[in-house]
């Protein structure tokens, strides 16, 4: 049996190994070939000569970034040592330090993950994009982003931030309140997202004059969106009527981002989601992003992906 001895020398082992040895339980369950031992600043890795060179990279790659950044979280060490290459764990450092936006109290806003990144860069380069992925990878909290940086940068006039009102098991009707309180539910993620990124009065005078609007999508219908950044979220409950009528509301100098998961419909049965139709019809149309994210873009809580994962081998076993 092959050893590796690897020591700590120019940053604090007790910071990065985790006050209850986190980064080392983490690092077991992505190589369970290997023992490995950490006392004090000291790391010892037992095993096959090949799996200790892979973990000698990966470990190079986990202090690289916590030297640069001060901190490992858990999301940082899953993404590096899930990275399938050097080059791609490269990039995830670099990720790091672009910001997006700077949020309520100076909280940078960026994208945290490899596929965040390309999703970024596809809105850069196209005018219409597809985000595609599970809850939680960051899909529409990117997106909002990309709106509230264009709006200060003065590269559009307004934010339009729009979902399908799927009654999910509830009927609209039967809730108390006018139309505004019975929707307000169902674009309660677009407003969370947004009150990260612009304080509560510059938000509320922003709504009230129609610089950013959050509506339905019926309120879509018979406009021309110009000057926008426009976010259809949920998508993946549209019908084939809803998504047609959104995608050709697009007028001149606007962003359309579509974002939605095909495994969370909630259409009636029979019901064709617009979203999957649209992945096909347009799949060969030039001047459409189309980027897919997955359990790896999972940026909330760790259980998040084991929910993921357990739902994935259920559908496979279907």
């Amino acid at each position: 049996m092959n050893e590796l001895i690897i020591e700590l020398t120019d940053i604090n082992a007790r910071d990065f190994f985790g006050l209850q040895n986190e980064t080392t339980e983490l690092l077991k369950r992505y190589f369970p070939k290997l023992k490995i031992v950490v006392r004090g600043n000291k790391l010892k890795a037992f095993g096959d000569e090949e799996v200790l060179e892979e973990f000698d990279l990966r470990f190079d790659m986990l202090t690289a970034h916590f030297a640069k950044f001060n901190k490992l979280d858990e999301n940082s060490i899953e993404r590096i040592l899930s990275s399938a290459s050097n080059k791609e764990a490269e990039s995830l450092n670099a990720i790091e330090s672009e910001t997006l936006v700077h949020g309520v109290n100076g909280k940078p806003i960026k994208a945290r993950t490899l596929n965040q990144k390309r999703l970024v860069d596809s809105c850069l380069k196209n005018d219409m994009v597809f985000a595609i992925g599970p809850a939680g990878t960051g899909k529409t909290y990117t997106g909002v982003a990309l709106a509230v940086k264009a709006l200060k940068e003065k590269e559009v006039k307004r934010i339009i931030l729009t979902r399908p009102a799927v009654e999910a098991g509830e009927n609209l009707g039967f809730l108390p309140g006018d139309l505004k309180e019975k929707l307000d539910p169902y674009m309660q993620p677009l407003y969370d997202a947004l009150r990260d990124m612009i304080p509560a009065e510059k938000l509320a005078s922003h709504i009230e004059n129609g610089v950013i609007q959050i509506a339905p999508m019926a309120f879509m219908r018979g406009r021309t969106l110009d000057n926008a950044f426009v976010i259809l979220d949920e998508a993946q409950n549209t019908t084939h009527a809803q998504m047609k009528m959104f995608l050709t509301r697009m007028g001149k100098n606007a962003k359309f981002l579509i974002t939605g998961d095909p495994g969370q419909i909630d259409l009636p049965r029979r019901v064709i989601s617009g979203l999957k139709e649209a992945l096909l019809v347009l799949n060969k149309v030039e001047g459409i992003g189309v980027i897919y994210l997955d359990d790896k873009d999972v940026i909330r809580h760790k259980l998040v992906k084991k929910v993921i994962e357990a739902y994935k081998g259920l559908e496979h076993q279907n």
